[in-house]
């Protein structure tokens, strides 16, 4: 069964901050800015310009990401999860070729996405799509983040 990419609605907005969290707890923690963005997805991303997608599998969302605006035609590819019931399935893999492929319809001039050396297999996943390791802010907003990713897209 294919993966389907859907947009959000306000009724996924549970599920977001469900996979969101389950991710986080797995890995490192939740921090302020997690809750934050993820208990009000709508205001704090969609509303400022941003987007949230969904990878539905069987008609059940198994994934997700949003990428928020941080200037014009800057946007950055964050809240990236997958449910672990459904890992291995290249969902991750196809939540990314869509990000990519729906910034490039766009004209954006960059994606870039904060992330950590911990996440071996996500690295791989960002350097197998072209993204490349730039240099980080001293303080960048989780502090999970010691590593800072783009792909430039012109």
């Amino acid at each position: 069964m294919p993966v389907e990419i859907i947009s959000f609605k306000p009724e996924h907005a549970k599920s977001f901050k469900d996979l969101n969290i389950a991710w986080l707890e797995k890995y490192f923690y939740v921090e302020k800015k997690d809750i934050e963005l993820l208990d009000g997805c709508e205001k704090n991303i969609l509303d400022k310009g941003g987007y949230i997608y969904f990878a539905a599998y069987n008609n059940q969302i198994v994934g997700c990401f949003a990428f928020i605006q941080k200037e014009e035609n800057v946007y950055e590819l964050g809240k990236m999860a997958v449910d672990f019931k459904f890992q291995g399935l290249k969902i991750g893999q196809n939540l990314l070729k869509f990000a990519i492929d729906y910034a490039k319809k766009s004209n954006w001039s960059k994606i870039i996405l904060y992330s950590s050396t911990k996440l071996e297999h996500a690295l791989y996943l960002y350097k197998k799509f072209g993204f490349t390791v730039i240099e980080l802010e001293n303080n960048p907003e989780y502090l999970r983040s010691d590593l800072k990713m783009e792909l430039l897209l012109n």
